[in-house]
């Protein structure tokens, strides 16, 4: 058996707020249990719900020096769907109503606290990993940690890192002083061919410089990270490493988001039936929404946050030209205050065109992911994207930008060769975009036939969890030996 850890800062079912929950929660599940086996470790938040609380077992506690003090650490240990979590626990660093806050410093604080902890805790939980997969900045300490802290130790001996990059935006960035004081690292590591860049201490580049592997959540998104644009700052980094980084792409949980057997739509349908069955969740949900009670308006989905990566300054550019086309938009989702207001302004302007839902509701997404005919997702980048994989499985075809993970699973309609699973543009131009949202409606209306076989092969496309799970195993066989 080979044994890996997944560390990271949340995971599914016990606490979310974005994409890396999902994959920490639902990659270890379908990794073959015959040769490996994979365990996941987790701060224990005061904000988890009590029911899931409930599950944990105390296993042990301790004291370590951090940051000139001696901090407590209890470790707990849960089992959910047949994986292990372990949880690391010190309510002074890991308390709160939210998993994050705004202010870096604390941020940097409790997460160098956890890398520390984590690792510290692992001799005393029985599982000695062969490899640790590491998640975001979060955990960019670890591989750190285990070159200088640990590496003398027996039991660390011979540990492999990995290192998976969510999203590069975020890294883990403060001077140098205060970041040498909280790890307590020497001043051999703040150096720029190792944590330091651009005069602050940086702890995603500590990870990506000790890991042994580096992934990301797409192909495309591997190569774009080495260029400037997408770089971050790190781009060079990456070019030097880009022998050791790889990209796979994230799956998604067929089991939950799957058209058939979703509890939360009025009609579930299959890639036989939705030509009879798929219009009926549009019919409940344009009544639900207050919107004009037509079949044959060409709905149009969008679930996200609302922010400048996820492209909405092009569709802010161009929403007044698109609410004058024979359209609906279905808006679920909160972020900037700008675009919360805008869709709010256009949903009172057009208000049985556009409805504009500024909150989160995972029963709404569903239902927009099984009414909508198309799917909108603009973004500026996109690492993997997940929202355009749950509109392909419920056959609502996604208009994407060319991107990232969206370039790498929506193959654009090619009308002459009846190909394709959605529609994209290249440019990040709101023309460019409504254009293309255009071209879609113009498939819908007049070529109806062909714009249902593109529904059959959306649905047919294979972005389960099985398949990104079989590339990670290669991996880590590749790494372990």
């Amino acid at each position: 058996m080979k044994n890996i850890l997944f560390i990271a800062s949340e995971g599914v079912p016990f606490i979310k707020t974005g994409g890396l929950a999902d994959v920490v929660g639902s990659l270890p599940k379908n990794i073959d249990k015959k040769y490996f086996d994979v365990r996941v470790m987790l701060p224990k938040y005061t904000c988890i719900k009590q029911e899931l609380k409930d599950k944990m077992k105390y296993k042990t506690h301790f004291y370590m020096d951090f940051n000139w003090k001696s901090e407590y650490v209890g470790v707990l240990e849960a089992k959910v769907d047949g994986i292990t979590y372990y949880f690391i626990d010190n309510e002074s660093y890991f308390s709160g109503f939210k998993i994050y806050s705004d202010n870096v410093l604390d941020e940097i604080r409790k997460f160098s606290f956890f890398c520390k902890a984590a690792l510290s805790a692992l001799p005393l939980t029985g599982f000695r990993p062969d490899l640790i997969h590491c998640h975001d900045w979060q955990t960019g300490l670890i591989p750190v940690y285990l070159k200088e802290r640990f590496a003398g130790g027996e039991f660390f001996r011979g540990i492999k890192t990995v290192m998976t990059i969510h999203n590069l935006k975020f890294q883990g960035r403060w001077n140098v002083k205060d970041v040498k004081d909280i790890t307590g690292l020497p001043d051999y590591f703040f150096t720029s061919d190792k944590l330091e860049a651009y005069k602050d201490a940086n702890l995603l580049k500590g990870g990506i410089v000790y890991a042994d592997a580096v992934t990301t959540v797409s192909d495309t998104y591997a190569e774009e990270i080495k260029t400037q644009f997408y770089g971050e700052g790190l781009d060079g980094l990456l070019r030097a490493r880009s022998g050791a980084l790889r990209g796979i792409v994230n799956g998604i949980d067929y089991e939950e988001f799957n058209p058939e057997k979703d509890k939360n739509i009025v009609a579930p349908y299959n890639a036989a039936n939705f030509r009879k069955e798929k219009i009926k969740n549009k019919r409940a949900l344009q009544q639900e929404l207050g919107l004009e009670q037509d079949d044959k308006k060409f709905m149009i989905g969008i679930v996200s946050r609302l922010t400048d990566q996820k492209g909405f300054d092009l569709i802010a550019y161009v929403m007044d030209e698109l609410c004058q086309e024979d359209v609906q938009i279905v808006v679920l989702g909160t972020g900037e205050e700008k675009y919360e207001n805008m869709f709010r302004h256009f949903d009172w302007k057009y208000n049985n065109k556009v409805s504009a839902n500024i909150y989160y509701s995972d029963a709404l997404s569903h239902k927009i992911y099984a009414a909508s005919d198309a799917f909108l997702m603009p973004s500026l980048f996109e690492p993997c994207g997940l929202s355009q994989l749950m509109a392909l499985h419920y056959g609502t075809l996604p208009i994407v930008r060319e991107t990232g993970g969206l370039k790498d699973t929506v193959e654009p309609y090619n009308e002459y060769e009846s190909t394709g699973t959605g529609f994209s543009f290249a440019n990040y131009n709101a023309y460019e975009m409504l254009a293309t949202i255009r071209y879609a409606k113009y498939v819908f209306y007049q070529r109806k036939r062909e714009w249902n076989k593109m529904v059959d092969r959306a649905m047919a496309a294979d972005f389960s969890w099985g398949v990104s799970a079989a590339k990670y195993q290669e991996m880590y066989d590749w790494l372990i030996g």
